[in-house]
């Protein structure tokens, strides 16, 4: 007698509706629509809407957790309890019944491919008890079809990412834990000096493993600003005549000069006080007539490369400055474009793109030609055949990969590209400007630096121009090209002190030797002052995260030394906004400048008296490379949790045993005197509100 054998069927689980439809697409299943699924004769699709299952709150592990005690601290669950998040439990249902299915033989898990993506489907599975299925992950890098078809095909064991779900797990019970715990007792123990001062109601302190590492950061820098005094200093410029043409040179007391390490010095080109640079002035005045002596001239070219391809800090980071929106706006509109199939994946760190991807680059590029904004630079790089040879340059490295490469246009979807404001289509210009560049040759400036001399006073002037443009051609947006690359070329000249120079005054340089006679038509003082530390912007603030609390500028530096930094590119955005949501920082929208509150000045006080080590941004991306260890299967799971376990516990008990009330009153009235109501103002905006 013959069983007659199940008809099995594969099921595929994406994390959003929109991603499981265009899985059902790639696939061809044309199957029935049904009530938060689809299926055929061979196939479900079936996703879920972000999160099912998130961690129960301490009172579902007893009753007696429910109110805030010391008594009932540290927290430190041996098992951790989860839960089916409400307003989504029909879902969930739903997502359980299918994945349990007696004809369901393999699950193709389809959620985002990153460490949250792959938290999302295990604690669906966890709580949805399954067992004894195939379990296949897909790990894709953008959503148009092919990639979706190559990731299925290539599905591996979902076991080979268990150390990535054993990190997520982890990330998620630190965040809990410390939570929780420094919540609970820096609220016990503080809470009432903070309301008292405030005059407010009951005032729980929130406290978190990345946001108040944050917040330590903003606050230091806006205290720094307030002590910081500014210092005038008087530069010497000599103003010199060359062929009808003139140009500055500006002094250094360098060694030969009768003021080399003088104390009398603001650094090496300039004076403390006024009457120092007026000296120097008349001393080189008594030599009749006025001229210099060249004393020696440099030229040489100078090549600037593309810069890296965008990964997601660096996108929000321009973002900010060119569109002023915010991290959090900037995350929505990439995961836009990549769910509209135009990007590949958002939440990157990397810089640069796999050895794998630059095989197939040119199909990106064909498919660009279709883009008005760059389709002739596309059609050029076709033709030139550039991106033939894109692999042995530093624009691909698969070492510098970690989940996936940079962001990158797709070269697909760009029918859709109009339905999309204004901003989102600024921002796909942005992405597919800087992806182009990398196929085209450097710019090359021609660079002349030159030292003149009078009486053994040195005098320094460097010129730069631009004579091929190289990838310039193309990077400047279409939208505000000339504000933005006259921006660019200010902050250049600022940094450098490089003179942008016309052809005339280039030709005449270009002839001088050593011991010419110039012309000096006179001799000035340029006061100046020192600056303050700027100000974080949401962008530099991002940057800031990425590079555990160092704020670099340089974006070659930035892209050498990058580390483990505080939070993930998938979390920093979203970390942000919640220091705005419960005012612990202030965002201005127009300028997208961060300031604190002065709540939030006031819990950092708190903090910085009680568990200084949340605000010190090494340690905290010290624990994010302990998961990323955990994620590449360095150490163990338990080897981290017996860690965190043991901070947590001390940390909480030191808190219990602290008294502080009398120095945070000092340290609040130091604060709260920058937040006092403008005259004028309606009660609504005094207290710590700005």
């Amino acid at each position: 007698m013959q069983i007659s054998k199940i008809m099995t069927k594969a099921l595929y689980i994406a994390e959003k509706p929109s991603v499981a439809q265009e899985f059902a697409k790639a696939l061809k299943i044309n199957g029935q629509r049904k009530d938060g699924y689809l299926e055929s004769e061979d196939s479900i699709v079936t996703w879920c809407v972000g999160h099912l299952v998130t961690m129960s709150y301490p009172e579902k592990y007893d009753e007696k957790y429910k109110r805030w005690s010391f008594d009932t601290l540290p927290f430190l669950p041996r098992e951790f309890k989860y839960e089916v998040i409400p307003g989504v439990q029909k879902q969930f249902q739903i997502v359980k019944g299918l994945l349990n299915r007696p004809d369901v033989e393999t699950i193709y898990v389809c959620t985002d491919s990153g460490r949250e993506g792959e938290y999302i489907y295990r604690l669906v599975a966890q709580m949805a008890g399954v067992k004894n299925k195939k379990q296949k992950r897909v790990w894709i890098d953008s959503q148009t079809e092919e990639e979706i078809l190559r990731g299925i095909r290539e599905a591996k064991d979902l076991s080979a990412y268990d150390n990535l779900s054993a990190s997520a797990y982890l990330r998620a019970k630190e965040d809990y834990l410390m939570g929780i715990n420094f919540s609970r007792v820096l609220t016990l123990r503080y809470g009432n000096s903070v309301s008292n001062y405030l005059r407010s109601k009951y005032q729980a302190i929130s406290v978190g493993r990345v946001m108040t590492c944050v917040l330590g950061m903003v606050v230091r820098r806006e205290r720094e600003i307030r002590s910081f005094v500014k210092t005038p200093f008087y530069r010497v410029l000599s103003k010199i005549s060359l062929e009808g043409e003139s140009f500055e040179g500006e002094w250094r007391a360098v060694e030969g000069s009768r003021y080399f390490q003088s104390p009398r010095l603001y650094k090496e080109n300039g004076f403390k006080e006024k009457k120092d640079a007026e000296e120097l002035i008349s001393i080189l005045s008594a030599q009749t007539p006025l001229n210099c002596r060249v004393e020696k001239v440099e030229r040489k070219k100078e090549k600037k490369n593309p810069p890296l391809l965008f990964n997601l800090a660096e996108l929000q980071n321009v973002s900010s400055r060119l569109f002023k929106i915010s991290p959090d706006e900037t995350l929505k509109i990439v995961q836009e474009l990549y769910e509209k199939k135009l990007v590949t994946y958002p939440r990157t760190d990397a810089r640069v793109l796999s050895g794998a991807v630059a095989k197939e680059i040119y199909k990106n590029i064909s498919g660009l030609k279709r883009y008005s904004q760059t389709g002739n630079a596309a059609e050029e790089i076709l033709a030139s055949g550039t991106y033939k040879t894109i692999a042995k340059t530093r624009y691909v490295n698969d070492k510098q990969i970690t989940d996936h490469y940079a962001i990158i246009p797709t070269g697909q979807g760009l029918n859709g590209l109009h339905t999309l404001s204004l901003t989102s289509q600024r921002v796909y210009e942005t992405i597919v400007r800087r992806f182009l560049c990398i196929f085209y040759p450097p710019a090359v400036y021609q660079k002349v630096s030159l030292v003149t001399s009078m009486q053994k006073e040195a005098f320094f002037s460097s010129f730069r121009v631009l004579q091929d443009e190289g990838y310039l051609k193309i990077a400047a947006n279409s939208f505000s090209s000339q504000r933005i690359s006259q921006t660019e070329k200010n902050t250049e000249q600022e940094e450098s002190k490089e003179i942008s120079c016309g052809g005339a005054l280039l030709g005449a340089l270009q002839k001088l030797k050593k011991n010419d006679i110039l012309t000096v038509d006179s001799l000035d003082i340029k006061e100046g002052e020192t600056s303050p530390p700027k100000r974080y912007n949401s962008g530099s603030m991002i940057l800031a995260m990425e590079n555990a609390g160092q704020l670099i500028e340089d974006e070659e530096l930035r892209a050498q030394i990058k580390g483990s930094g505080i939070g993930t590119s998938a979390t920093r955005a979203e970390i942000l906004k919640k220091l705005f949501t419960i005012k612990y920082l202030s965002l201005n929208k127009k300028t997208q400048v961060i300031t604190p509150t002065l709540l939030g000045e006031m819990i950092f006080d708190v903090v910085n008296c009680s568990i200084r080590q949340l605000l010190n941004p090494e340690l905290t991306a010290s624990w994010e490379k302990g998961l990323t260890y955990v994620a590449q299967g360095s150490i163990t799971s338990q080897e981290y949790m017996d860690k965190l376990e043991r901070f947590v516990r001390v940390r909480t008990e030191q808190v219990e045993r602290s008294s502080y009330q009398y120095a945070l009153r000092q340290f609040f009235d130091a604060a709260a005197q920058y937040y006092k109501k403008k005259p004028k103002a309606s009660a609504k905006q005094g207290g710590n509100e700005k």
